[in-house]
């Protein structure tokens, strides 16, 4: 299982109460001598990052190292927790890991967290990633808070029985011309909607939009922190092709990650989803045995390429042992160790020499079809241009303003007030 999926459900409830914040993220700020006179380093991690053999490794191969890990399920009450205790001065672990949608507020208070450029070891190159994935690490100053791990390159995931029903083709080539461009994507939609006897396209507003967003220049911010969703002229372009296909009946209407869209795999609602490379192991599990071979994923993605998901490994100044915090978060982040944690938790590598591996090349998925997806998602990882400048709320914005009133529109409330929506909403978040 891609461990994306507990990091997108952690996203979806990222406003949830203090009070569910985890004790298992640690109480106290680690770099504390353990009983037998080692060194005790603190890594708090959520979901599953593929670790857990490489602690002992690592201990193994610096035995003055004893690794002290924190691992919680969801990603929500995670982030809740680690914006606590970086409020508070207190309490976070010597390495501490940030799923890049919340890597926006981690970057805009860069000053809590120590420039592993500076204390990282010697070798460690902005050559070991791909650009996109160092350069979204970095603040606006140039200052390197974390290491890149993971990534989830987008490619787009369809049902070819379902295509076939309603006439569309099914093959590799044939689904190409569909996925050129969003453009393409919907005129398909329209026909699939004719012909597939009440069958919806995609999955949910949101997630088409959210795609769309993510591939612009210029986001929901610009490089100095200003709110620019009104003067943005692609944010609106995107939003009104969204909201004229759900008008065309084009989505599911189904919040992703909720029980509703994990049931509208099986009861097959709908023909194609966004696809990064997580993704696969979810429509496995969701869809069941009965609709393997049945779904397809395209090595084409409308707009060109696109990430969604991935995290990066911290050093906080909290940590009292923030060199050998940063020894460990770099070779956790080595692609040796990328690999094997690709293979533990199929962990999508960003690094270069990982993603060039023939570990990667030679991967394949029986249950979309024997498709070799490790290669398949290279391809698609080298398509994502330079990295969107995310300003602090971004991700807020997406999940509590953009998301709901997509939603609004789907449940009947017209575009241009549900747009007004997004925007009230995304102007209180950026106050």
């Amino acid at each position: 299982m891609r461990h994306q999926r507990s990091r997108v459900l952690g996203l979806i409830s990222f406003t949830a109460a203090a009070a569910l914040v985890l004790a298992a993220c640690g109480g106290d700020s680690g770099g504390e001598q353990s009983a037998d006179g080692k060194i005790e380093l603190t890594i708090s991690t959520f979901g599953e990052f593929g670790y857990d053999d490489l602690y002992a490794e690592y201990e193994r191969l610096h035995p003055n190292i004893k690794i002290t890990p924190h691992t919680t399920g969801q990603g929500g009450p995670y982030h809740e927790t680690l914006f606590t205790k970086l409020g508070a001065g207190s309490g976070l672990d010597d390495v501490t890991a940030v799923e890049e949608g919340h890597m926006s507020d981690v970057l805009a208070k860069s000053s809590r967290f120590n420039d592993l450029a500076e204390i990282g070891p010697a070798g460690v190159t902005p050559d070991r990633w791909l650009d996109w994935k160092y350069e979204a690490g970095r603040d606006k100053d140039g200052k390197l808070i974390g290491y890149g791990t993971d990534i989830g390159p987008l490619a787009m995931c369809y049902r070819k029985d379902l295509f076939e029903a309603a006439g569309l083709p099914s093959d590799p080539e044939g689904v190409k011309k569909l996925f050129e461009s969003w453009d393409s994507y919907f005129a398909a939609g329209d026909q699939f909607v004719k012909g597939s006897g009440g069958t919806a396209w995609f999955d949910s507003a949101s997630q088409i939009f959210n795609a769309m967003q993510n591939q612009l220049p210029t986001g929901y911010f610009d490089r100095q922190d200003n709110l620019v969703i009104e003067s943005n002229p692609g944010i609106k372009k995107n939003w009104d092709q969204v909201t004229a296909a759900v008008e065309r009946g084009q989505s599911a209407g189904l919040v992703a990650f909720s029980n509703e869209w994990n049931s509208g795999f099986k009861g097959s609602s709908f023909a194609t989803k966004t696809c990064p490379s997580w993704m696969l192991g979810v429509i496995e599990e969701q869809a069941g045995p009965e609709h393997s071979g049945q779904w397809a994923v395209s090595g084409v993605f409308p707009g060109g390429g696109g990430n969604w998901g991935g995290s990066y490994l911290t050093v906080p100044t909290q940590s009292e042992h923030p060199k050998e915090a940063a020894e460990l978060a770099a070779w956790l982040t080595e692609p040796e160790q990328q690999i094997k944690a690709f293979k533990a938790k199929g962990a999508f590598p960003s690094q270069v020499e990982a993603l060039e591996s023939p570990e990667m090349a030679e991967a394949t998925n029986e249950y979309f079809g024997g498709v070799r997806d490790g290669e398949l998602f290279v391809e698609q990882a080298h398509k994502v241009g330079s990295a969107q400048y995310k300003g602090p709320g971004d991700g807020k914005i997406q999940e509590n303003a953009a998301s709901p009133a997509l939603q609004a529109v789907e449940q009947g409330r017209s575009p241009e007030e549900s747009w007004q929506q997004l925007v009230n909403g995304a102007a209180q978040i950026a106050r």
